[in-house]
């Protein structure tokens, strides 16, 4: 009643503005609701379908598996190396987020609190190489470095390839860095503390939550790399990634009898980089609104 008295007290205009308004709502959560879908399907229907036969995959059905087979997953590790293939993605991926971090803060310091000839020119050169990408035409000759520095035996060499120049990261930092008063590091620096404390003491600590998101976009980059992690693990098959395992199903002599297999496989190369996203969603958000605000 006090909704209809409300609508019957509105001018005309009033009401227009209204109706405009609840249009617009249903418009946006359709809008957000069917993102959420195309989105999620896709991530359910690999996750349900790692629990079906490869029979009932192939001829389709309904999404939930008519009988819970949790065997593909036992033969995905104990046939098919998936052990140590997932072994190697973790071990990929948290070198990539230790140089990640390492490289790109010590940078972003050095941009934000040093003086020095040309930086404004390095900077503008560095900003540029965003904007550029050679993609595939470098993989040899970086492949060919890695080999004579005999970096392609390990995933140290691969883990670096990844790690790139940072010129995104290192710009997101420096820009928290600028919001840390210099002062701070006048007053540790005539207390005797030398460049690497006030970095280690005083930066890290102020600047967690962009270290978080830098490490969560590190992470999954690392985890879900196929054509760098293919090639260079092409000489090498027990360096190989879990992404790369789980494409090569695909062109195996028994693809087309392994459906189920491929997506037990895609499961568990999804599963690792769902649980670290919802462990560190709030870093992530913190991180992207603390930016917003420093601006």
């Amino acid at each position: 009643m006090a909704n209809h008295l409300k609508w019957a007290d509105m001018r005309p205009s009033e009401r227009k503005d209204a109706v405009i308004q609840f249009i617009g709502q249903i418009l946006k959560w359709l809008f957000v609701g069917s993102m959420c879908v195309f989105t999620l399907y896709p991530v359910i229907y690999t996750l349900l379908g790692s629990f079906k036969t490869n029979a009932e995959l192939t001829l389709g059905g309904g999404i939930l598996p008519e009988q819970w087979r949790f065997d593909n997953y036992v033969y995905a590790f104990s046939k098919l190396d998936f052990g140590k293939y997932t072994a190697n993605s973790v071990t990929l991926a948290i070198l990539t987020v230790v140089f990640s971090l390492i490289t790109s803060s010590m940078a972003a310091y050095i941009v934000a609190r040093r003086t020095f000839p040309g930086k404004k020119i390095l900077t503008s050169a560095y900003l540029l190489s965003m904007f550029v990408s050679v993609g595939s035409v470098a993989l040899y000759p970086l492949y060919n470095m890695l080999h004579a520095l005999g970096l392609t035996s390990n995933m140290v060499g691969l883990a670096l390839l990844l790690t790139g120049g940072q010129a995104a990261n290192i710009f997101m930092i420096s820009g928290f860095i600028r919001n840390v008063p210099k002062e701070l590091d006048e007053a540790a620096y005539i207390d005797g503390a030398g460049t690497f404390r006030i970095f280690w003491t005083i930066i890290i600590p102020a600047i967690k939550p962009i270290l978080g998101v830098v490490a969560l976009f590190a992470f999954r980059t690392a985890w879900n790399e196929f054509v760098t992690a293919q090639v260079f693990t092409m000489s090498n098959p027990d360096l190989k990634t879990l992404s790369v395992a789980v494409a090569n199903l695909r062109y195996s002599a028994n693809a087309a009898a392994e459906w189920h297999i491929m997506t037990a496989g895609a499961s568990i190369a999804l599963i690792p980089i769902l649980i670290v996203y919802l462990f560190a969603n709030r870093q992530f958000i913190t991180g992207l609104t603390a930016g917003a605000v420093k601006g």
